[in-house]
């Protein structure tokens, strides 16, 4: 019996694969996955259909002249040999030229789901809810066995050590996973106190984040009447969950810093809120100390009723003032009333009977204006300035009366 090392059989395999005529120069369609373009430049991803995986390299001296970037789930025909990565133990694909094909299958599905559910209003922002500022239980609905959840639970207990995590647990990739992760959802909607529900994994292919591109996930994010942050994969990976969730995180570790603050960093704020008071109170103090001792050496505090006295002279000077105007005020009105007086005394009978003239009058007490409002042998009264004169006519002349002065 002949045993032979490891590096042995390796190297058998490698030797009939890059032998072998199909094997040296071939085409393979398939979608890219698990993309990744190396600082070295030099592109590392898997070509994959719906049974089957095939890991590929291509250098940068072959991917220098592509026209286009991979990515996730593109379709695209590749160009190479297969032959053995010996310190792995795996062959893969040695890629010398690819061309796009069109969009993968599962890619379509992503952008068909999305175009959909954005048309429902899944996505609208104005139904985004805000986070709690200091949350007191928070849920986590991921898988209990993987790094996103160590992540989260370290973050958070660092930085908010008085937050009460409830992790459920479930499957976040294969074909269980989607009604898991929803009823891991509507799980946590019932736990009671509970204010944020983290949902996520960490990265992976497109394969491996696709129960976070369903709808049952997606519409259970939808109806959560708690908010939900969305933490899938790595910052570059974008999932139907992320639109629908009230907040996308990066990273699971992102995440749980989005969802409580920092106790340092309150303290921190808390110690520099109390430096301020203290320093606004001090000076404040010393303020009104220089008040206090401004208001002890002033004039009003020394001989408080000079204020006082100035204020009665103030009172006395306006008394005469007003004593003064009012006597003016009356001197005017009683000159005016005088004058006002003695036009209306010019005008009245007893003034035009004074200056000589007198008044006629028949036995009714009519004012006889005229001589024909009389004729001879009736009686008159004549009014004169000092009294009366009872009359008779005796003869009446007619004509204008010329005034001759004797």
């Amino acid at each position: 019996m002949k045993i032979i090392s490891v590096s042995q059989v390796t190297g058998y395999i490698k030797e009939k694969l890059e032998t072998d005529i199909v094997l040296n120069n071939l085409w393979v369609r398939g979608e890219v996955s698990n993309f990744k373009h190396h600082s070295s430049g030099h592109m590392y991803f898997t070509l994959k259909d719906r049974d089957s995986a095939l890991r590929c390299i291509m250098f940068k001296s072959r991917n220098s002249g592509l026209d286009f970037t991979p990515q996730e789930g593109m379709a695209v025909i590749a160009r190479g040999s297969v032959t053995v990565y010996e310190r792995d133990g795996q062959y893969q694909l040695y890629v010398e030229e690819m061309h796009r094909q069109g969009i993968g299958a599962m890619y379509t599905a992503f952008l068909q789901l999305k175009e959909r559910l954005e048309k429902e209003g899944l996505f609208d922002q104005s139904r985004k809810r805000p986070l709690p500022a200091f949350p007191r239980k928070v849920g986590v609905v991921t898988s209990p066995t993987g790094a996103a959840v160590r992540d989260i639970i370290t973050v958070m207990t660092r930085r908010y050590p008085q937050v009460h995590i409830i992790l459920i647990p479930v499957a976040v990739q294969g074909d269980l996973a989607p009604a898991q992760i929803a009823e891991g959802i509507r799980l946590a909607n019932t736990v009671e106190g509970l204010e944020t529900i983290i949902v996520g994994r960490g990265g992976g292919s497109i394969e491996e984040l696709w129960a976070f591109n369903t709808e049952a996930v997606a519409r259970s994010i939808y109806q959560s009447i708690i908010p939900v942050i969305s933490a899938v994969g790595h910052e570059t990976d974008f999932t139907i969950a992320d639109f629908v969730a009230d907040r996308r995180a990066p990273t699971p570790s992102a995440a749980a810093e989005i969802v409580v603050p920092d106790c340092m960093e309150i303290q921190k704020h808390l110690t520099n809120l109390t430096k301020r008071l203290v320093t606004g109170i001090r000076n404040n103090v010393t303020i009104l100390r220089e008040r206090v001792v401004r208001a002890g050496e002033s004039q009003f505090l020394k001989r408080p009723k000079d204020d006082l006295y100035r204020k009665m002279q103030d009172v006395d000077y306006l008394t005469r003032r007003l004593g003064q105007s009012m006597i003016v005020q009356f001197n005017g009105k009683k000159t005016a009333f005088a004058i006002q007086m003695s036009r209306l005394n010019d005008l009245s009978p007893i003034a035009t009977l004074n200056r000589g003239y007198s008044i006629c009058r028949d036995e009714q007490g009519n004012v006889i204006k005229q001589v024909k409002m009389t004729s001879p042998g009736k009686s008159i009264e004549i009014l004169m300035a000092d009294g009366s004169v009872d009359c008779i006519v005796e003869k009446i002349k007619e004509g204008a009366y010329v005034w001759e002065e004797k």
